[in-house]
């Protein structure tokens, strides 16, 4: 049962014995048994011979292949890049056999990339649809006419276009619709304003009164190091702060704390997290090994409900799992990620209740919008919802891959 509740000790324990039996079963010669080869080799400070090991795996394993071969062709990538000292191209790795993919450098992922992955997986949009309806429940159980959300990653503010549709089509007709603004955080300002833009033109078709701030954080970090950061908030309006996909990004936990401790401090009616369920690097984040077993067996998951949901050779997957979920393993396997860790709910509900937030659970309704999601657009048997401890999961089979939880 997806978000059944467990021990975070002995959930470690039992995934620690989970990647040792799926090691024990890839065998040394297969592509994930490669894979772990070279991140132990690197691990071990052996550069050459991770990269032998690196360049073995991408000369076999094709990145259009099945979702094995795919999944391990990119932590290769990863790996070769890692000890190539992060240059670019994999200088000294072997081409994979059937031409190159287009490998996933440095950098965020393209706007098409980005909007595909949101239309083939549902992860994205279970989570904006989840978290919208908890702001909806909050702002319509405060009665103010004024809503202002605190967007931490706005990206290209795909989240944002459904739930201006529900303020406006939910508006009392004598009063006309709430005012919204949306503070939108992010490390780039021309896509900032560029999102910016879109939505006043989405809230102008509907005669919403909406304002877009732009707030531009060239380090995510920076509004957990700098909790003075100004964000124009007025008493009579229903706050609501949105992390979606933000949490993770924050280093230690000390400066996760003071992140949360911040969102506190400005009282929110409403703060959203949502987050992947994975344990990557929370019990012994310097093994490089240790967390390529561990993020291998998350993304095996995502890539068998992708491969799922996506026709062969579909050339938006290829995308998304080259730009978005190649960085995302990129990310996994640089040296500086030993500071940033996935985790799972029960870590993250324990920061937030450590930094005085209480639970606000999530409507039956949420979670029923959740499950008809997946019904419509995504029908694969493979995906599940379930509401457990609070919180919304999504998984794929018996694995629950994100969970939406709501704070106030």
């Amino acid at each position: 049962m997806l978000g059944a509740p467990r021990h975070d000790g002995d959930a470690a324990a039992r995934e620690h014995h989970q990647e040792q039996d799926a090691d024990a079963a890839a065998g040394p010669s297969s592509p994930r048994g490669l894979v772990l080869a070279c991140a132990g080799l690197l691990h071990r400070g052996d550069v050459d011979g991770a990269r032998r090991a690196a360049a073995e795996v991408l000369s076999t394993a094709d990145p259009r292949g099945d979702a094995a071969d795919r999944l391990a062709h990119h932590f290769a990538r990863a790996l070769a890049r890692r000890a190539d000292g992060d240059k670019a191209g994999g200088e000294g790795v072997a081409a994979p056999a059937g031409g190159a993919a287009p490998s996933s450098g440095p950098g965020a992922p393209s706007a098409t990339a980005y909007l595909a992955y949101n239309q083939i997986a549902p992860f994205l949009r279970f989570a904006h649809l989840t978290a919208n309806q908890a702001i909806l429940d909050a702002a319509a159980s405060g009665g103010a006419r004024r809503l202002h959300i605190v967007d931490l990653d706005a990206a290209h503010g795909v989240q944002w276009p459904p739930l201006l549709q529900a303020i406006a089509d939910r508006a009392d007709p004598d009063l006309g619709p709430p005012e919204v603004r949306i503070t939108g955080a992010g490390p780039d300002r021309d896509v900032l304003l560029r999102t910016g833009d879109r939505l006043r033109a989405f809230a102008g078709t509907l005669n919403l009164p909406f304002r877009f701030h732009p707030l531009l954080l060239p380090c995510t970090t920076q509004l957990a190091a700098d909790p003075s950061t100004e964000l124009e908030l007025h008493p009579d309006e229903t706050l609501a702060v949105n992390c979606v996909l933000f949490l993770h990004k924050l280093g230690s936990d000390g400066e996760i704390a003071a992140f949360l401790n911040w969102v506190k401090s400005m009282n929110p009616s409403v703060v959203t997290l949502a987050e992947r369920e994975a344990s990557i690097g929370s019990d012994c984040p310097e093994d490089l090994h240790r967390r390529v077993a561990a993020a291998m067996d998350y993304y095996s998951a995502v890539f068998d409900a992708l491969e799922a949901t996506a026709p062969p050779g579909s050339a938006d997957r290829l995308a998304v799992e080259q730009e978005v979920l190649g960085q995302e393993i990129n990310a996994v396997v640089a040296p500086g990620h030993s500071g940033r860790r996935a985790r799972g709910f029960e870590s993250w509900a324990t920061a937030a209740r450590a930094a005085g937030l209480s639970p606000r659970p999530l409507s039956a309704f949420a979670v029923s919008q959740a499950r008809l999601l997946l019904r419509l657009h995504y029908p694969s048997e493979g995906f599940v919802a379930e509401e457990a401890r609070g919180a919304c999961f999504l998984g794929w089979q018996t694995r629950p891959l994100m969970s939406v939880s709501s704070w106030q």
